[in-house]
């Protein structure tokens, strides 16, 4: 399906030149942001957020007011007509024909990409449940280019709930597609990289390995990305108080890292990192938000100003077949089509909406 609109839903639509490009221009920005002031005057931005946020959205808020644009939106669907059962579908319609751009957060997996479908102007993915938060990996690759100097020959450790860290999906994927970098993925056998993420990163030459504990390889690293446990993930209490406090980050443990390792985190932290690490200068996760603003800006120029068709769901439907992912948006909005890629095997086909694979 084709849309006249250029959106940003999963950085892997765009080639790494594209991803480069954008890094770049927020390097820019962050050097000289005066120059930038007037980009966007009397353009408007519309903000869909549909579960809680602190800094997605005030650094797109940010990043648009910065540009001298406008903002409209909201950040509780229950003030607006979400709460009477309007669809996605209609509330990007009517949302979109009054914004140059729109912003959405949302708790189901996919539900950018049906905003998209309608959306009368382009769609940024500002986080879609558990499944990809594409600007945070753009966030995150500005943050890695201006402390390491680097995206390529790095060894990244990820530790937390890489199940449902749509921050780390995203990451992974794009720095799979670097020369050189290695992964470390450390969690609870019930918390590991979901498999997908996994074979995206072996079909790019990429390597990883799995570990539980923290302590055996912190030394080994250039980059610890810490995530938090996420209570609104799990189906239940006991569920989540299972694996609370499994990883945490403190003073002890940063003595056996590299004097020239970073720690980023995308926030909100809860228990995972200590206070007392806050005042090492290897913390990356305060600056790291801060140049989120700045990638943002360059994101919201980027597609205004190019603005070129592109093409949404490349798959096909097939007759009976659903998602069996029950966080996925297309198990929630019935009207949407249900489209599938195949994923390597005539048996077995992926969600193009959440990515979850199929057996048929």
């Amino acid at each position: 399906m084709q849309s006249e609109y250029q959106h940003l839903i999963d950085l892997n639509d765009y080639p790494v030149s594209w991803w480069k490009r954008v890094v770049e221009l927020g390097e820019e920005i962050r050097n000289d942001p005066d120059r930038f002031a007037h980009e966007c005057d009397g353009k408007v931005m519309a903000t869909l957020f549909y579960e809680p946020s602190t800094r997605t959205q005030m650094s797109f808020q940010t990043a648009m007011i910065r540009l001298g644009g406008k903002i409209i939106g909201f950040d509780n669907p229950m003030n607006s007509s979400v709460s009477k059962g309007e669809t996605i579908k209609d509330t990007t319609k009517i949302v979109s024909s009054y914004a140059d751009i729109l912003v959405m957060r949302h708790p189901t997996a996919g539900a950018a990409m049906a905003a998209a479908l309608t959306a009368e102007c382009p769609v940024v993915n500002a986080g879609d449940g558990g499944h990809l938060h594409p600007t945070q990996t753009l966030t995150d690759l500005l943050t890695l280019k201006i402390e390491k100097k680097s995206l390529d020959g790095l060894t990244i450790g990820m530790c937390g709930d890489l199940m449902n860290g749509r921050t780390v999906h995203s990451l992974c994927k794009a720095l799979s597609q670097m020369k050189g970098n290695r992964f470390i993925f450390i969690s609870t056998p019930e918390l590991r990289m979901p498999e997908y993420i996994r074979d995206i990163i072996k079909a790019s030459g990429s390597t990883f390995e799995e570990v539980h504990t923290l302590e055996e390889v912190i030394g080994r690293l250039d980059v610890l990305y810490m995530t938090r446990i996420q209570e609104e993930r799990f189906a239940s209490k006991e569920e989540y108080l299972a694996q609370k406090n499994t990883y945490v980050l403190d003073r002890r443990k940063m003595q056996f890292a590299r004097r020239d390792m970073i720690v980023m985190h995308p926030l909100p932290r809860v228990d995972e990192i200590t206070d007392e690490v806050d005042n090492d200068p290897r913390a990356m996760y305060f600056r790291q938000a801060k140049y989120g603003v700045y990638v943002r800006m360059a994101l919201i120029l980027t597609l205004i100003k190019e603005n070129r068709p592109f093409t949404l769901l490349r798959g096909k439907t097939y007759a009976n077949v659903s998602c069996g992912n029950p966080k996925c948006i297309t198990n929630h909005e019935h009207y949407l089509p249900k489209s599938f890629r195949y994923s390597g095997d005539e048996t077995l086909l992926e969600c193009e909406y959440c990515d979850e694979r199929k057996l048929i």
